[in-house]
C-alpha cells in the first residue's frame, strides 16, 4: 500500500536572535498508512509541532522531502491539494479563526473548495453538532471560551472532509466530556470512514487509541511501536520526559508487588479485568475506608484563623452588556481564598472559570455581587488597581496573549523594570523566575519568542508573572500543552511556591492534578458555584461531576470498576495512586503490608 503520508530525512532550522540557528528537526524519516491513527508523543521543543506543519506544506523542509499521497510538499502548485487533503488543527484556535461569527468560520474551507450552497450548509451543520457547538453558531468567536474555539477549530476540520487529520494538541483545553466527544468523533471517522490521524498529544491515555505511537526526541524519532509495546518501556519513556497512562502506572506499582500482575495493562477496563481473575481476599469496608482516609492528602480540615486573602461573594459577570449579543457570563460565583492554600477551579468548557478569574485582580469589572482583594473592595474607586495587580499574577489560558516583546529575556523582564528595580535587580528576578519554571537563563534568554513550541511559551509567560513576586499567582491552564517531565516540574514548582508563602488559584481540567495538588476545590457550572470542598469531598461526587460534564481522576474511576465488578465492597472510594495502589494491595493480601 502507498503512504498517504511519507517524510523522508526531514530537516528545518528555524532563525534564532543570536544569529545562530535552532535545528528543530534532524532527519526524520516516517510513513504513515492510508485509514491509520498514529500518535506522536515527545517533550516540549521536541519538533512534534514543527513536523506537523510539514504535513500539509505550512512549512517547507531546509533538506528532505515531505510527500502526501503523490505531491511533494516543496511543489507550490500542489499547495491547494495538499491542503484539502490534510486538515490540521493547530495548538492554538485564535491562530486558525477567521470569521466574526462561528457559523462562518466553520464555513470558510468549504466555501474554499467551491461546494455548492446546500452541501456546504449540511457540512457546517454535521461539524458543530459532532463537536457540540450548535447552538452557539450565531455567536462571536471571541466571546467563546478557549475550550469552545478549539471546538469551533476541530468543526472547521471536520467540515472540509479531508482524507488525513492532524491534530495539534488540540483537545488540551477542552473538558472531560468534551474531550472524549471528540476523540470519539475522530475516531468514528478514522475506523467508518477510513480518515487518516494523525494526533499529537501529551495525554497518554489519548496515545493509547492510537494504532501506532511515535516518541520524537530533539528532532528526531526516537521510539515506534503500539501503544502496549511503547507504554510497557517505562523507564525509557520517563528518561525522554513522557509518561505511562494512569492504568499503566497502577499496574506497574502492583507487578513490582505480585510477578502475576500484567505490567503493561494500558486502560483501567484491563485492570479491573486482570483483577477479577487473580487470588484475593475479601476486605472490609470500614479498613478500605480508615486506610483511604490515612492516605489522604487532603484531609477535611478546620477553616484557617487568619483572614481571606479574596472573597468572591455572588459575582455576576455579562459580557457585550446592554447590546443585542449580551450574555451572562457569571450569576452567581463564589470562593473564598485564604493565605497559603491551593484552590483548584474546575468546571465544563464554557461555565466561566477564566472569566471569574479574571475579576480576581481587577482585569474586569464585576457587574453583580463583590470582589475583595487583601481587605480592598475592588468595586471602591479608591482602590488602586494597579496595586493589587502587583500583588495578584494572573498567567493566561493562552501563553501567546501574554507575550509581545522579540526575545524571551525582554518578555520576562518587563514587569520588573516597570516596578523602577536596578537592572542587577531586574537580571536576577529574571534569571531566577526562568530557571523556576525550567528554562536555562543563558540557554532561552536571546531566544525569539516566535521559535518556541506551545509549551515553552507557557513557561514564558509563567516566568513573566513569577519575577513580579506575587502574593497570589492565579494559573488558567497552566499544565495545557506541557509534557510530562515539564508538568511535574511544574507541579513541584508550584508546590514550593505554596511552601514560600504564595496562595495559588489553579483552573484545570486534569483530575490528577487537582486531586494531587488543591487544598479546596471549587466546582462551576453554567456561571455559578455549585460544588466546593476537599478534593476527596468533590470527587466523591461522581455522578455529579459527570453529569457536569466533568471527570474523576483514574484511581477514582478504578475503585467504582472494581466495586461494581464484585471485586471491592460498594462505595469504596480513592482519588489518587498511592490510595489506589494500598487499596489493592489490601484486596490481594487482606491487611497492610
Amino acid at each position: 500500500m502507498t503512504p498517504i503520508l511519507r517524510v523522508e530525512d526531514l530537516h528545518y532550522t528555524y532563525p534564532a536572535g543570536n544569529g545562530e540557528p535552532v535545528q528543530a528537526l534532524r532527519g526524520v524519516n516516517l510513513c504513515v498508512e492510508p485509514g491509520e491513527y498514529v500518535a506522536i508523543l515527545g517533550h516540549n521543543g521536541s519538533g512534534k509541532s514543527t513536523l506537523a506543519k510539514h504535513l500539509n506544506a505550512l512549512l517547507q523542509p531546509s533538506a528532505g522531502n515531505v510527500w502526501v499521497k503523490a505531491w511533494n510538499t516543496r511543489n507550490r502548485a500542489q499547495w491547494r491539494e495538499i491542503r484539502a487533503t490534510v486538515g490540521m488543527v493547530f495548538q492554538t484556535p485564535d491562530n486558525q479563526i477567521v470569521a466574526t461569527i462561528v457559523e462562518e468560520d466553520v464555513a470558510f474551507g468549504p466555501e474554499n473548495l467551491g461546494l455548492p450552497r446546500a452541501e456546504m450548509i449540511r457540512r457546517v451543520d454535521w461539524a458543530l453538532d459532532q463537536v457540540g457547538m450548535s447552538d452557539y453558531r450565531q455567536r462571536p468567536p471571541h466571546l467563546l471560551s478557549g475550550g469552545q474555539k478549539q471546538r469551533i477549530c476541530i468543526a472547521g476540520v471536520l467540515a472540509m472532509h479531508p482524507e488525513v487529520i492532524v491534530l495539534d494538541e488540540s483537545t488540551a483545553m477542552l473538558d472531560p466530556l468534551g474531550r472524549q466527544e471528540v476523540l470519539e468523533t475522530v475516531r468514528r471517522l478514522n475506523r467508518e470512514q477510513g480518515v487518516t490521524v494523525v494526533a499529537i498529544t501529551h495525554f497518554m491515555r489519548e496515545a493509547v487509541e492510537a494504532d501506532r505511537v511515535v516518541v520524537m526526541a530533539e528532532g528526531q524519532i526516537a521510539l515506534e511501536g503500539t501503544p502496549r509495546q511503547l507504554f510497557r518501556q517505562a523507564d525509557r519513556l520517563r528518561a525522554l520526559a513522557l509518561d505511562v497512562p494512569p492504568a499503566t502506572e497502577i499496574a506497574l506499582r502492583l507487578h513490582a508487588r505480585y510477578p502475576d500482575f500484567p505490567p503493561d495493562l494500558l486502560t483501567i477496563d484491563e485492570v479491573v479485568d486482570v483483577a477479577s481473575r487473580l487470588p484475593h481476599r475479601t476486605v472490609a469496608p470500614a479498613m478500605l475506608a480508615a486506610d483511604a482516609a490515612a492516605l489522604d492528602p487532603h484531609p477535611p480540615q478546620a477553616p484557617p484563623a487568619a483572614p481571606p486573602l479574596i472573597e468572591v461573594e455572588h459575582l455576576v459577570h455579562d459580557y457585550m452588556r446592554d447590546t443585542p449579543l449580551e450574555v451572562r457570563a457569571l450569576h452567581d460565583v463564589s470562593l473564598t481564598l485564604y493565605p497559603g492554600e491551593i484552590a483548584g477551579i474546575l468546571g465544563h468548557t464554557g461555565s466561566g472559570k477564566s472569566t471569574a478569574v479574571q475579576h480576581l485582580n481587577g482585569l474586569l469589572r464585576a457587574h453583580g455581587g463583590r470582589v475583595a482583594v487583601l481587605g480592598q473592595d475592588l468595586a471602591d474607586p479608591k482602590t488602586d488597581l494597579r496595586a493589587v495587580r502587583r500583588q495578584v499574577g494572573l498567567v493566561f489560558q493562552f501563553p501567546e496573549a501574554q507575550l509581545f516583546e522579540r526575545f524571551v529575556g525582554d518578555d520576562v523582564a518587563f514587569g520588573p523594570r516597570n516596578l523602577n528595580l536596578s537592572a542587577e535587580e531586574v537580571r536576577a528576578r529574571v534569571r531566577h523566575a526562568m530557571e523556576a519554571v525550567g528554562l536555562g537563563f543563558e540557554a532561552f534568554k536571546d531566544r525569539m519568542t516566535f521559535s518556541l513550541s506551545g509549551g515553552q511559551m507557557r513557561r514564558v509567560a509563567l516566568a513573566g508573572v513569577l519575577a513580579l513576586e506575587p502574593r497570589v499567582l492565579v494559573l488558567d491552564e497552566p499544565t495545557a500543552g506541557l509534557d510530562p517531565q515539564g508538568r511535574r516540574q511544574l507541579l513541584d514548582h508550584i508546590l514550593g511556591l505554596q511552601a514560600e508563602g504564595i496562595t495559588l488559584v489553579m483552573i484545570s481540567h486534569n483530575m490528577e492534578e487537582l486531586a494531587e495538588l488543591c487544598d479546596r476545590l471549587y466546582v462551576i457550572a453554567g456561571g455559578k458555584t455549585v460544588l466546593e470542598g476537599t478534593p476527596g469531598q468533590v470527587f466523591a461526587q461522581s455522578e455529579t461531576l459527570r453529569g457536569l460534564g466533568l471527570d474523576v481522576p483514574a484511581a477514582t474511576l478504578l475503585a467504582e470498576r472494581l466495586a461494581q465488578a464484585g471485586v471491592l465492597p460498594p462505595g469504596a472510594f480513592v482519588y489518587t495512586v498511592d490510595q489506589a495502589e494500598r487499596l489493592l494491595v489490601e484486596w490481594r493480601e487482606g491487611s497492610l503490608v
